[in-house]
């Protein structure tokens, strides 16, 4: 098993949708979670810029937070509603370098404040 297969692996058994946007804002990774969870065939996001897919207000959110992981920060929650949280979250390389980032999803917390993977 290569390096690469061994990566996609681990991917696509997280169980949540995983969409990776390079530091351009390029979709260079989506799973097959994440295909089914936007109802959109991977080949079609795949190089498209992640602005084409979100509204004006999502967009405003992604850059806001794109400039915090920018500044060091790792992760910061982006939506926090009934359904789930998410956290838009900072890829780098050994050095610090931002690479890119992700969505981290997670159930609500309950009435105990317990939460968890979706």
């Amino acid at each position: 098993m290569t390096r690469e297969e061994l990566l996609e692996a681990f991917i696509e058994s997280i169980g949540q949708p995983f969409v990776f946007v390079d530091t351009r804002h390029v979709i260079r990774y989506v799973s097959r979670r994440a295909e089914s969870h936007y109802r959109t065939p991977r080949e079609e996001l795949l190089g498209r810029s992640i602005f084409d897919c979100h509204d004006p207000e999502s967009c405003r959110i992604i850059r806001e937070v794109f400039a915090a992981l920018e500044r060091g920060e790792e992760e910061r929650m982006i939506t926090d509603d009934a359904r789930h949280r998410i956290w838009m979250r900072a890829v780098r390389d050994p050095g610090g370098r931002l690479l890119g980032y992700f969505e981290r999803y997670e159930r609500p917390a309950d009435d105990a404040g317990r939460s968890g993977p979706l």
